[in-house]
C-alpha cells in the first residue's frame, strides 16, 4: 500500500505544475492609442481661445490568452503485492554432531511398548515435581536414553539437564551426566506411536551408510511432552556410533 501511494502521488505532479504555469502566462497586450489627426491651427485672435482638453485614450481591456487544458497524466497503477512463499527446510537425517555431555537429573524405568508413552510421562513428571519443590530450573530440554530393548519393551533413564544439584533425591533418582560422543541427529515430528517409521527409516540409512551403532539411543524432546498433544510432538533422535 505504501508503494502504491508514492507512485499515485508522483503522478499527480507533472499536471499541477503544468496547471500553474499556464495560469501564469495571461497575456497583457494593449492595442495603442489611436495617433492624434493632424488639425490646422486657426489663426490667433485677440481673445485668447481657452485651451482645449485632450481626451485620454481608452485603455484597451486586455484579452486572456487561451490556456491550454493539461491532460491530467494517468496514474501509475499500483504495484502487484507479491508475497514470497515461506522456504520449506528439511529437518536433518543423518546430520553428524558431537554430543555435549550435561549436568542432568535421572530416574530410571522399565516400560512395555503397549504403553510406553505414558511411562515416559510419569517418568518426566516425577522429576518436574522434584525440581518444581526445589525452585530448581531446567537447563536444557527433556531426555530419554535407552539403554535395553527387547520385544516386550525397555528400560531406560528419562533426564532433565540442571545447574545445580538436587537435594534428599529419592532412592530411583540420581545426578549424573548425559551420554556424549560421536552420533548422528534424526528428527521425528508427529506422535510417539509413529516413531516405528522414523526408526525404521534410521535402520535403512546406517544399512545404506554401512555404520555401527552402539546399543543405545537418545530422545531429546523439543517439544514438552507434558504440554504438548501428543501428535504435536517433536523429537531429536540422536544414534551414537561406534
Amino acid at each position: 500500500m505504501n508503494r502504491f501511494c508514492r507512485l499515485a502521488f508522483a503522478a499527480l505532479i507533472p499536471a499541477a505544475a503544468l496547471s500553474l504555469g499556464a495560469s501564469g502566462s495571461w497575456a497583457q497586450t494593449q492595442s495603442p492609442a489611436p495617433a492624434a489627426s493632424a488639425s490646422p491651427q486657426p489663426a490667433p485672435s485677440a481673445s485668447p481661445s481657452p485651451a482645449v482638453s485632450a481626451s485620454p485614450a481608452p485603455v484597451a481591456t486586455p484579452s486572456p490568452a487561451a490556456s491550454a487544458s493539461p491532460s491530467p497524466s494517468p496514474a501509475a497503477p499500483p504495484a502487484a503485492a507479491t508475497t514470497p512463499a515461506p522456504v520449506q527446510i528439511a529437518d536433518p537425517f543423518g546430520l553428524e554432531t558431537a554430543l555435549e555431555p550435561k549436568k542432568v537429573v535421572m530416574v530410571k524405568g522399565t516400560a512395555n511398548w503397549d504403553s510406553a508413552f505414558d511411562t515416559l510421562v510419569d517418568a518426566f513428571k516425577a522429576l518436574n515435581a522434584l525440581l518444581d519443590k526445589q525452585g530448581i530450573k531446567h537447563a536444557g530440554n527433556s531426555m530419554i536414553v535407552y539403554t535395553s530393548t527387547d520385544d516386550t519393551g525397555f528400560t531406560f533413564l528419562a533426564e532433565i539437564p540442571v545447574e545445580q544439584d538436587p537435594k534428599n533425591l529419592p532412592k530411583d533418582m540420581s545426578v549424573g551426566k548425559s551420554p556424549e560422543g560421536k552420533a548422528l541427529k534424526f528428527v521425528h515430528r508427529g506422535s510417539y506411536d509413529n516413531m516405528d517409521n522414523t526408526y525404521e527409516a534410521i535402520t535403512n540409512h546406517l544399512d545404506d551408510k554401512k555404520l555401527e551403532a552402539k546399543d543405545t539411543f537418545i530422545e531429546e524432546y523439543l517439544t514438552d511432552p507434558l504440554k504438548t498433544a501428543e501428535d504435536k510432538l517433536v523429537i531429536n533422535v540422536f544414534v551414537p556410533l561406534k
